[in-house]
């Protein structure tokens, strides 16, 4: 048994994780923002004083899609920097063994050559629209290199693609494609209007996919080199959408708004240093984790308009 602390644990990722390192017997201790604001040194303090962790896993962020980068370029930046930051000075601080920290995959450069390969991330800048959440997440990869190297201190980066599943978040306004898309089909009209022109593709990860690689990170990884978590398998937004409509049963028309940004051009990751690292490959296909995402949110649509 180990004193964990998941920071974030209330959320999407971090609530799968909590119930994953729960029922192999440790001790949890989940940080939630309205409890601790991580982005204030005294709350920061408070939280490793209150829970006295032996392992962290850092997932707290404040992120959305485009529209909510978009509207938040300070705000993500300055958030998700603190909170980087004082994570790892308490860790220092209270002497803990290991942090594990979720970095992402908006870190990589704009027009990084397809697989994203982790020695690519200091190759240019991001793409723009999720620039200062992208660097902020990449000053903190430079802070755990420097605690490691300075303090000793056994802090791991890794670079998950973007993830989806059962209890992600659906609100349209901060949302990421995959629950916009499914929310908009499940509920919209005939019609769906959707941003870019569907060219762009993505790396879709499965939540519980996730999880499995970063506690296998946790147990069997303590490099300085960032790690990307993934399935290496690439997808453009036109044909997510197509997927997504057989999952959902939609038969409407899907219509492309052209004057709406894009985002990054492609995203696909190189996944061989987890495989070779740590032993982690992804198991859900993307078809099976999207019929079981619509299935999860068709069931708490209801009990919401039940409720």
């Amino acid at each position: 048994m180990s004193r964990v602390l998941v920071t974030g644990g209330g959320g999407f990722l971090g609530s799968h994780l909590v119930e994953r390192l729960e029922g192999r017997g440790d001790e949890v201790f989940v940080a939630r923002r309205r409890d601790y604001d991580l982005t204030a040194a005294a709350d920061a303090q408070r939280l490793f004083d209150d829970a006295r962790p032996e392992l962290v896993f850092h997932l707290a962020a404040e992120v959305g899609g485009i529209g909510a980068n978009r509207a938040n370029p300070g705000r993500y930046w300055y958030a998700n920097l603190l909170m980087g930051a004082h994570v790892l000075e308490q860790a220092r601080l209270h002497g803990t063994e290991k942090v594990v920290i979720a970095g992402t995959v908006c870190a990589y450069p704009k027009h990084t050559p397809v697989p994203f390969r982790e020695d690519d991330l200091w190759d240019g800048y991001p793409e723009e629209t999720n620039a200062p959440y992208g660097v902020a997440k990449k000053a903190v990869l430079v802070g755990a290199q420097a605690y490691r190297a300075q303090y000793g201190l056994d802090a791991v980066f890794l670079l998950p693609a973007n993830l989806y599943g059962p209890r992600d978040n659906f609100d349209l306004e901060t949302s990421h494609v995959i629950p916009a898309l499914i929310r908009k089909m499940l509920e919209g009209d005939e019609d769906v209007v959707l941003w870019g022109d569907g060219s762009p593709s993505r790396e879709f990860l499965y939540v519980e996919d996730c999880v499995d690689g970063l506690v296998l990170a946790a147990d069997r990884y303590s490099g300085a080199e960032p790690v990307n978590l993934g399935t290496g398998a690439e997808i453009s937004i036109r044909d997510l959408a197509g997927l997504v409509a057989e999952a959902t049963g939609f038969e409407g028309r899907i219509e492309w708004d052209t004057s709406m940004p894009n985002g990054q051009p492609r995203r696909s990751l190189d996944v061989s240093r987890a495989r070779d690292a740590f032993g982690f490959e992804a198991q859900t296909p993307l078809r099976e984790g999207l019929e079981r995402t619509v299935a999860w949110y068709r069931k708490s649509a209801r009990v919401s308009t039940a409720a």
